[in-house]
């Protein structure tokens, strides 16, 4: 999305570089197929490192390595963010500019919305198609409406209404149009892929930044055996996820002190919060066998929920995204899963335990070690 919003600056050239390939797989653009892309080629599949708090199990942390990133690989549920988050970083910043009233006028600017109009809320002729499924599946529609039984709101839009109070249930939005996946890459980069003041270039994988003093002047990039060193006039953006873009930066001698002296990284900025702090929504399943099998609508996620796990909260704590099919267990469960049948994902929202990224040594094949820290928090335990 970087990429191509530069780019309509025909004045300058970018250059974007992605460590994975194309997007050209059946596995990415056909919804159902989703699952496929973990653990492949276009994961890079990190794992956290063994955690006490989770009995000695590994996370298996999925990010996408292939141009859309994520996007290419996820279950296409759009989900924006709730009004008290971004009240919440307005607060911080002293920045008007981050609260939500702001943020709804790039919501607008950024949707292709199919649903009911809401001119206040919701964007039209966006580059981003959001749709509701046209004929969601009987498990989505009783989901909500068990939600509801329960005096959790239904809503008609999962991001309208909905994100601005306490919670409630609603047919989920997704990412597909004519049962292809709209990755964030399909959306804004490949329309403008014949642009000849935008290049994009796969299968490099960046692993330092080239510094002029303090300056970032171009990057070093890997691509094959081979060193490729790129320089740029204007400015350097690194987008590489909450593992990579920590690890480049620490790799390039910017981050914590100690931990750039302990693999002998000369240090061109002490920046001590490089690598702390990863969190992520740690979610739980629970599956039920179906007695007679169900088909599958989407990507299999067509209702979402958010709730208080307390009502004294300012904003729901807790999100369910509602599985069609089966989730496997971990393999240390000893357990397989049904052929048929469903899973109740919900997890955390609102997570507060923290986790940290940390390098294994100095050198771009070097794995990165990243300890998720999940539930060691007490109050994370609490609400899961």
């Amino acid at each position: 999305m970087v990429a191509a919003r530069l780019a309509q600056d025909k004045n300058v050239q970018v250059l974007l570089i992605e460590a994975g390939g194309d997007d050209n797989a059946p596995s990415i653009s056909d919804p159902a197929q989703w699952p496929l892309n973990l653990g492949s080629s276009h994961d890079w599949a990190f794992e956290g490192e063994p955690s006490p708090h989770l009995n000695g199990r590994r996370l298996p942390l999925n990010m996408g390595k292939v141009l859309g990133g994520g996007s290419s690989i996820n279950v296409m549920v759009w989900a924006r963010g709730h009004k008290a988050d971004w009240d919440y970083f307005a607060d911080e910043t002293g920045d008007p500019d981050w609260g939500y009233d702001s943020i709804l006028n790039y919501y607008r600017r950024i949707e292709d919305w199919q649903g009911k109009a809401d001119p206040t809320r919701r964007g039209a002729g966006g580059p981003v198609y959001v749709a509701q499924p046209h004929s969601p599946q009987p498990l989505a529609e009783i989901t909500v409406d068990a939600a509801k039984d329960l005096g959790i709101a239904k809503f008609e839009s999962a991001n309208g209404e909905m994100m601005e109070g306490d919670g409630g249930a609603a047919i989920a939005e997704l990412r597909i149009r004519d049962n292809k996946r709209q990755s964030i890459f399909r959306s804004y980069t490949q329309p403008i892929m014949s642009q000849p003041n935008l290049t994009v270039l796969t299968g490099a994988l960046v692993t330092r930044i080239i510094f002029s003093g303090k300056t970032a002047v171009g990057v070093e990039a890997m691509v094959g055996d081979k060193i490729l060193r790129v320089g740029a006039d204007r400015e350097v953006v690194l987008s590489l996820g909450a593992v990579h873009t920590p690890k480049v930066l620490m790799q390039s001698g910017i981050g914590p002190e100690n931990e750039l002296r302990r693999h002998g990284i000369p240090m061109v900025q002490g920046l001590p919060g490089v690598g702390e702090n990863h969190q992520d929504h740690i979610a739980f399943g629970c599956t039920w066998e179906y007695l007679k099998p169900q088909l599958v609508g989407g990507g299999g996620c067509e209702a979402v929920l958010y709730a208080k796990s307390d009502a004294r909260l300012p904003a729901p704590d807790i999100v369910q995204c509602q599985l069609e099919f089966a989730v496997p267990p971990p393999p240390e469960v000893g357990l397989q899963a049904p052929e048929h049948g469903w899973t109740m994902f919900a997890g955390l929202a609102q997570p507060k335990s923290r986790g940290r990224v940390r390098l294994s040594g100095p050198q771009p094949n070097d794995p990165i070690i990243v300890t998720p820290n999940s539930l060691s928090d007490p109050q994370d335990m609490e609400t899961a």
